[in-house]
């Protein structure tokens, strides 16, 4: 069997990144994101990247890191209101925007995980996502196509792992993170612990280990909180 444990982000990534190829990343926000794999991203020097994340991390964390280096040329996005950098190079012509809606993003990623190539929604119909797409009429009612997502490298976050690469992820941090696993040519995930094959059970499994081809623990983690709000003392 294949060892799919490496010893680090660098050495994970060694070998399957190049420049202008598109990558997933998981997470929202800052909750459930890759950040090692993220650095060894970025100082590994490819450039000229398409990303697709929900709203590439926030300015100083995430793949906010990547675009200070303006090593993202393309974010396929849903939400990109957290990173004033992001807005400053799209809003200057620096960096080039495709928009969706959360819901469209999450489908384009599981379809082309699944091998869908393009479906039907009603969302965005009649407004600026619908143009130059075509729209098509189902029941008195109409739809515009969106095509599946399909990415040369995901870089994933989960929980727990065992050494073949099945994943757990845990609580709010699997937001997309499983559906970025089927959906590219070769996926690497990060997690917090690693344990013997067989320790867990199969029912609690969320990415079975046949999409995973590497594996890192990033352990220890600092655990980044964008928008901290808390109650006055008594």
């Amino acid at each position: 069997m294949a060892n799919k444990v490496y010893k680090d982000a660098k050495s994970a990534l060694d070998g399957i990144v190049r420049d202008d190829m598109m990558v997933m990343c998981g997470g929202f926000g800052l909750c459930g994101i890759p950040e090692k794999l993220i650095l060894a991203l970025r100082d590994s020097g490819v450039k000229n990247l398409t990303c697709v994340s929900n709203n590439a991390g926030v300015d100083g964390a995430g793949l906010g890191l990547l675009l200070e280096t303006r090593q993202i040329k393309k974010m396929i996005s849903s939400y990109v209101g957290e990173n004033k950098i992001f807005a400053q190079q799209y809003l200057a012509g620096e960096l080039e925007l495709e928009f969706n809606p959360q819901g469209t993003m999450s489908e384009r990623i599981r379809a082309g995980g699944a091998g869908v190539p393009a479906f039907f929604t009603p969302t965005g119909v009649g407004t600026v996502i619908a143009e130059g797409k075509e729209v098509r009429e189902f029941n008195g009612r109409k739809y515009v196509m969106e095509t599946g997502l399909f990415a040369d490298v995901s870089l994933v976050k989960a929980w727990k792992a065992d050494t073949v690469g099945n994943l757990v992820y845990r609580k709010a941090a699997r937001n997309f993170n499983p559906m970025m696993a089927t959906a590219s040519r070769f996926t690497v995930a990060e997690v917090e612990e690693i344990v013997p094959a067989g320790t867990l059970d199969p029912d609690h499994v969320h990415t079975p280990g046949i999409y995973v081809k590497r594996l890192i623990c990033g352990a220890p983690y600092d655990k980044k909180i964008e928008q901290r709000t808390v109650r006055k003392a008594a």
